[in-house]
């Protein structure tokens, strides 16, 4: 018996040493699929990428698409908290026909269900109802509207309203949205003349959040367009985009 006591008082010494080891408070990972591919411009992916895995080691960000590891399907949508389309070139059409007909399907599959869609300037485009038909109205270019300080496609920094104060954002031709009522619609972010520029609503069971800026830009996008530094965003504006979903 004095060595059964013994070895107990051992092991109960043990317990706590082992389970020390263990981080019972470690953070679930989110996992939050990118489309890379022919409808996304160059280097947009890896940028939304690094915005995202900068937000902290809770969220892991995996590209998906044509020719990745894992495409895009109802089957690979699901394992994933939110699905985002990054920003693209000017050819909305040709960037749907690049998607083809299964990945719409799959797409809008998932966020009917309850998944989630993150959508930034082309990707705010494809999500409207000539497109991927998951907001009921169609997009326009912010470009020319009364009020709005930029007036080509060139890349631009322009100042607008991001979430609860005033900041400069990277612009290339990105839609302004519409207002609803109701139904998980919020506004996010708005231009100078009022119109919005980030909004978030619902779409059957899912969350869908689009931007026409360029949140996710860094220092590198702004010197590559011959833009100042002063005019970099002082704030956290892919944070407060990104927050806008249920994660």
């Amino acid at each position: 018996m004095r060595y059964l006591g013994v070895s107990l008082v051992l092991l109960l010494a043990f317990v706590p040493a082992v389970f020390g080891l263990i981080d019972l408070d470690e953070p679930e990972v989110i996992r939050i699929a990118i489309y890379r591919g022919p409808a996304a411009c160059e280097g947009c992916a890896e940028a939304i990428q690094d915005a995202i895995e900068r937000l902290g080691p809770a969220y892991q960000a995996e590209f998906v698409g044509p020719a990745e590891r894992r495409d895009i399907s109802s089957t690979t949508l699901q394992r994933y908290e939110a699905y985002v389309q990054p920003g693209g070139g000017q050819d909305i059409p040709a960037a749907l026909s690049s998607l083809g007909k299964d990945r719409i399907a799959a797409i809008r599959a998932y966020v009917a269900q309850g998944g989630q869609y993150l959508g930034i300037c082309m990707g705010a485009y494809l999500a409207d109802a000539d497109n991927l038909g998951l907001l009921d109205a169609e997009l326009d270019s912010e470009v020319g509207r009364p009020g709005f300080p930029v007036t080509s496609i060139d890349d631009s920094a322009v100042l607008m309203r991001w979430g609860d104060s005033e900041d400069h954002l990277f612009f290339q031709d990105g839609p302004y949205l519409p207002a609803r009522s109701g139904n998980g619609f919020r506004v996010i972010g708005k231009y100078g003349n009022g119109d919005i520029a980030a909004a978030r609503y619902r779409f059957g069971a899912g969350v869908l959040v689009l931007s026409g800026p360029h949140p996710e830009a860094d220092e590198s996008w702004f010197q590559e367009a011959g833009l100042p530094r002063r005019l970099l965003p002082r704030g956290e504006p892919f944070k407060i985009l990104f927050d806008a979903l249920d994660l």
